[in-house]
């Protein structure tokens, strides 16, 4: 794991942002994993700031969102398609047959595990994942790979934890159909992406981070499986580093790892 730990959620968003720049200027055909909650929201207005000053084109980038609810239309207000569609697809020039969320309106259950094997054929096809963009649960999870979630899992349905079902009860109205179940890539879904970015920010995040990042690999916290990922960025502001035992190493460590980029290694 590279930790970096930035001033303010304004530069992780930032940082990140350079990060999703730099995969489509170096592929000639690029594949984002996407993430939805309150975090990207920042790294999405960035993105969509620098198409609309001309220092990027999403013309040839594929997308995949790791996951979407069970039992809401593509449609509707919370669905995970309209939330991209709002904050990043429709702000830029990527052709919208590229763009990809799980389909998950059924309540079938043969329906819908036949759509988390299409979803995973589909990522096969594209050529995987060039770089796959997380946040963090309060409770660890990633996607909605809720604690005891195995490391191997694959797309699949998911029951969503209590915690995971209050924290999002505020999107929804009162008296409304919230769902309890998802369609979501798994942990090993997203373990084969070649390099992954997760960003955490807030004092909220910091227990989470922490367990990640210094806990032990457990399924308790499946944001832990990261620390088996070769190449996994995880990038906060000071709040959600700030329980962190090591950080002034990790600050050490990326201090360093400057020098040597810009051929200092004294």
């Amino acid at each position: 794991m590279q930790v970096i730990i930035l001033p303010s959620a304004r530069d992780v968003a930032l940082y990140a942002a350079d990060c999703v720049v730099d995969v489509i200027d170096a592929r000639t055909n690029p594949v984002l994993g996407l993430a939805t909650g309150s975090t990207p929201i920042a790294l999405y207005k960035e993105l969509v700031g620098r198409y609309q000053s001309k220092q990027v084109s999403f013309r040839h980038t594929t997308s995949f969102n790791l996951d979407e609810y069970i039992g809401i239309a593509d449609s509707h207000e919370q669905s995970y398609r309209t939330f991209m569609n709002r904050h990043l697809f429709d702000a830029i020039d990527i052709i919208a047959t590229n763009t990809h969320v799980p389909l998950a309106e059924s309540q079938d259950a043969g329906t819908l595990k036949k759509s988390a094997q299409d979803y995973e054929a589909s990522i096969q096809q594209a050529g995987g994942i060039d770089l796959q963009i997380l946040g963090i649960g309060l409770n660890g999870h990633i996607g909605f790979n809720e604690p005891t979630s195995s490391f191997a899992s694959r797309t699949r349905i998911k029951t969503l934890s209590e915690s995971t079902v209050v924290a999002n009860k505020r999107f929804f109205k009162d008296g409304e159909f919230q769902p309890h179940l998802a369609l979501t890539m798994g942990i090993g879904t997203i373990l084969d992406s070649r390099a992954v970015l997760l960003m955490a920010t807030g004092k909220a995040k910091a227990e989470a981070v922490k367990a990640m990042i210094e806990g032990p690999l457990s399924a308790m916290c499946p944001a832990s499986a990261l620390q088996l990922h070769e190449t996994a960025t995880i990038v906060l502001d000071e709040e959600a580093a700030s329980l962190l035992a090591l950080k002034e190493y990790y600050q050490w460590c990326e201090q360093k790892r400057q020098q040597l980029h810009e051929g200092n290694v004294s």
